[in-house]
């Protein structure tokens, strides 16, 4: 009874981990022969992989990643303009805690959201709030959070995330209210966060797609001079891995 009213006490004081731990201890007899100090720590192991695989689902689902992606499963076959190394380092986001950039360019189905999505879950796992935004999507939600007045909530939000990652860069031209939006995040996160910007478009041709030249300085002065380059190359790897799909098993995998 009394073993009751101590797992009770335990999900009152929200201490699930432990009191999964402790019931699993109760129903396996090998535990018995454990010392006090050893069951105790396995409890506060329990409780502490519990937190953090709780927080890693929260920071997953506000993060939006478009891809369930990560750095163990990039396709490194040759061709591809992958440094396996920097990709690596890049995993590591030591970049992300010194507030540095990555830009990540290449044509149509190269891989760049693939290879963005997958920093981004490094970045996750490691504790850090994420947020992605395709760049067309992001700017409808600025327009309507002028409308309805929660502008300043939302750029808040995305200034507290410690990585910021804009897919789609350069698709459409900006109005005025679009440059000066992007110009607030950009200077809101320069030298305090991490942006990992994603685009078909090279960067000698972003001040084009900015518009007006004296905005574009100071944004891309923000972004790109202090930020890792990765350029895919090679055709779509969406049609690659479509043709390996319909090839028999012993080709595909000589």
């Amino acid at each position: 009874m009394l073993i009751n009213q101590t797992i009770e006490k335990l999900h009152a004081m929200r201490l699930t981990g432990m009191a999964g731990e402790l019931e699993n201890q109760l129903k396996n007899s090998s535990s018995g022969s454990l010392s006090f100090e050893e069951r105790l720590g396995l409890m506060v192991d329990q409780e502490w992989t519990y937190r953090e695989d709780r927080r890693l689902t929260r920071l997953q689902r506000e993060a939006k990643l478009r891809q369930n992606a990560s750095v163990e499963d990039i396709d490194w076959r040759g061709g591809r303009g992958l440094d396996r190394a920097q990709i690596s380092k890049l995993a590591g986001c030591r970049w992300i805690k010194e507030n540095h950039n990555v830009i990540v360019t290449g044509a149509t189905g190269a891989g760049k959201t693939y290879l963005a999505c997958a920093l981004g879950n490094a970045a996750l796992r490691q504790g850090l709030k994420t947020h992605y935004f395709r760049v067309p999507r992001l700017f409808e939600e600025i327009k309507i959070a002028k409308a309805d007045g929660s502008y300043l909530k939302l750029m808040a939000r995305i200034a507290k995330s410690r990585l910021l990652i804009l897919d789609d860069w350069g698709l459409v031209s900006l109005a005025d209210l679009e440059r000066r939006a992007l110009l607030e995040i950009m200077e809101d996160r320069h030298g305090g966060s991490a942006t990992l910007v994603v685009s078909q478009i090279p960067t000698e041709h972003w001040h084009e797609f900015i518009g007006n030249p004296t905005l574009a300085d100071a944004i891309l002065d923000r972004l790109v001079h202090n930020a890792y380059k990765i350029n895919l190359k090679g055709g779509s790897m969406r049609k690659k891995l479509a043709k390996l799909d319909t090839m028999p098993a012993t080709v595909r995998n000589s």
